[in-house]
């Protein structure tokens, strides 16, 4: 769903070759309280669980105090990520910090809270995290929260609160300093950008915080094996083995059923190594001879029966996103941003990085920058949304928006009749009564 709320709704995705799937909803913005997309009972059953962790880990001896702030901390993180991202989807919404352990109408239903409360909570939670967390290290693979990803969801959080909510220079300054602390932790962008998804690389350096996915353990990747390839039968002669070499294995299953837009496609230049391994072209040589593209972030590994599995962590913060928020601070504070920018140019240039420097310009300019070059490093990583509402440029950068200026309520999202027949002190998002 993090790739649903933060990616698709951009100008990123398209339908392709194998139906829609309902992901029409989406890219073609015709969300309704009947046809909403993903509800947040899952987001709320974490929220739950964190309620549970802090009201009763106070209470468990620990051989080690230590462990014991740990887990508290990233319970309160945890906490700050979910009701980050559900206020983000939908404003105001239930405000649930004790624990639900019996049916009690008095406390699981609740109305909305105003989303100015919601984030107090959000920026207590991280207050609490950060002063438990008992150093700067990360866990094997960076799957738990830790100091550095607290602080990175810190940076997010108060940069989206500088922009969108009011916030002004008072919390950018907050949001520097949060990134400033991040990068006294064992973080590196790695010399090869295509190394950062590699199944086989999951942890790296350049990770800061994912969401693990493990064989036998849990679920894949939906939304990745729909960009995905079926079966090479059904792919045309005209397009080159080498092509179907990069794609390999496919897996049975819905088949190619979105992809990524032109409009995003022809931005990348030939010589950006961010292209390659973002997406492939199916395509002959031909005039006429485009088949469709696939996404290549997410293509997971073949297990020892020859089945492609979807298992790639997603990622919820790396370095590189958060040199580009440093970027994007620093140029809405009035600081030049060059060295950021060229830093993530650098690697996605290589060699050929003579013919892409920066130059500092105007606040507006280095805006449209900053925002383009988000859209070369990050594309489907979920973040292209998110990125979109913070610059204010959602009406002008998705063609199916253009002229809807006057539609703020489509920044949100609808709630479904479900979530709002079960929730009945719920009021639907303004815009879709």
């Amino acid at each position: 769903n993090f790739f649903i709320w933060g990616e698709a709704r951009s100008e990123m995705m398209e339908k392709s070759l194998a139906g829609t799937l309902g992901y029409e909803r989406y890219y073609d913005h015709s969300l309704s309280s009947y046809y909403a997309g993903p509800d947040w009972n899952n987001i709320y059953g974490v929220i739950n669980i964190c309620n549970l962790i802090l009201k009763y880990t106070p209470e468990i001896d620990f051989t080690s105090e230590g462990e014991k702030n740990q887990a508290i901390a990233q319970a309160y993180a945890m906490r700050a990520f979910a009701y980050y991202t559900i206020v983000r989807i939908w404003g105001g919404v239930p405000l649930r910090t004790e624990a639900i352990e019996a049916y009690d109408p008095m406390t699981i239903q609740l109305p909305r809270t105003p989303k100015e409360q919601i984030f107090e909570l959000i920026k207590k939670d991280i207050d609490e995290a950060l002063n438990l967390f008992p150093d700067n290290n990360f866990s094997d693979g960076r799957n738990k929260w830790s100091k550095p990803a607290t602080n990175a969801l810190k940076a997010d959080v108060y940069l989206w609160t500088a922009k969108v909510e009011g916030g002004g220079n008072t919390d950018l300054q907050t949001a520097l300093t949060a990134i400033n602390e991040i990068e006294k932790a064992d973080v590196a962008v790695l010399d090869n950008y295509n190394n950062i998804f590699q199944y086989e690389n999951k942890g790296n350096k350049e990770i800061i915080m994912a969401i693990n996915f493990a064989l036998d353990e849990s679920g894949e990747m939906t939304f990745a094996h729909n960009m995905y390839m079926s079966t090479v039968s059904d792919v045309p002669a005209y397009v080159p083995q080498w092509q179907k070499d990069i794609v390999g294995t496919p897996k049975p299953g819905n088949g190619n059923v979105w992809r990524i837009t032109k409009l995003v496609r022809d931005q990348f230049t030939s010589d950006d190594s961010r292209k390659d391994a973002t997406f492939i072209d199916f395509q002959g040589s031909g005039a006429n001879q485009y088949f469709t593209n696939y996404g290549l972030k997410y293509n997971g590994m073949v297990d020892d029966g020859g089945i492609r599995r979807f298992l790639d962590d997603w990622i919820i913060y790396r370095y590189a996103d958060i040199i580009l928020m440093k970027a994007e601070i620093k140029n809405a504070l009035g600081i030049d941003p060059s060295e950021e920018i060229n830093k993530i140019r650098q690697r996605a240039y290589g060699t050929n990085f003579s013919n892409h420097p920066f130059t500092n310009g105007t606040k507006a300019a280095n805006d449209e920058i900053i925002l383009k070059e988000r859209l070369f490093e990050l594309s489907l990583e979920g973040k292209r949304w998110w990125d979109l509402v913070r610059f204010g440029e959602v009406f002008n950068k998705i063609p199916k928006l253009y002229n809807r200026e006057g539609e703020k309520y489509l920044l949100l999202w609808p709630i479904s009749t479900g979530t709002l027949s079960r929730e009945v002190l719920v009021e639907q998002t303004p815009g879709y009564e």
